[in-house]
């Protein structure tokens, strides 16, 4: 699993449709996930610190775990089959953990409330990502200097005989 954090809400400009752009720390992949106005809505009130006056259907459900004495652990998005992506809400409740099936733009809504791990499976990466070629770039031209630069003396520098 990859931890990734949201990056940014937006739209897109093919077709108006909102997405939430997940990102991992190094700025380096990320994952778009088209999700509903609703939960677009949902996520950004969340990131924006905007407190509505009633409780929104994130915060109730997040209100349940906690009144139930129950902990939100992690939300995972988990699989992607032919461009749907599927989610896992963590519950932790008396030293287990429960699993319950979610879309994940409401795995999402819910992990920014609770400020608790997004995390990304291998699988899904691997189909669905997009990659900061730039960023990908400069890093790769930064090793290759690296090595070449390095002489085998390097290597021994910090090693003391005895």
């Amino acid at each position: 699993m990859i931890e990734l954090h949201v990056g940014g809400l937006g739209f897109d400009p093919r077709n108006l449709s909102p997405l939430v752009l997940l990102q991992d720390q190094e700025e380096l992949n990320f994952l778009p996930i088209w999700i509903g106005i609703f939960e677009a809505a949902a996520i950004a009130m969340e990131m924006q610190g905007t407190k509505p006056p009633r409780p929104m259907t994130h915060d109730l459900l997040k209100n349940f775990v906690e009144a139930l004495d129950g902990r939100l652990h992690r939300a995972l998005i988990s699989d992607v089959k032919e461009g749907t992506f599927f989610a896992i809400v963590e519950i932790e409740k008396n030293g287990k953990i429960l699993q319950v099936d979610a879309r994940p733009s409401d795995a999402i809504a819910l992990a920014v409330r609770a400020h608790i791990p997004i995390l990304v499976s291998e699988v899904v990466m691997m189909q669905a990502k997009l990659v900061n070629a730039q960023k990908d770039a400069d890093e790769t031209k930064k090793f290759k200097d690296f090595i070449q630069d390095l002489k085998p003396e390097d290597f021994t520098k910090y090693y003391k005989k005895d």
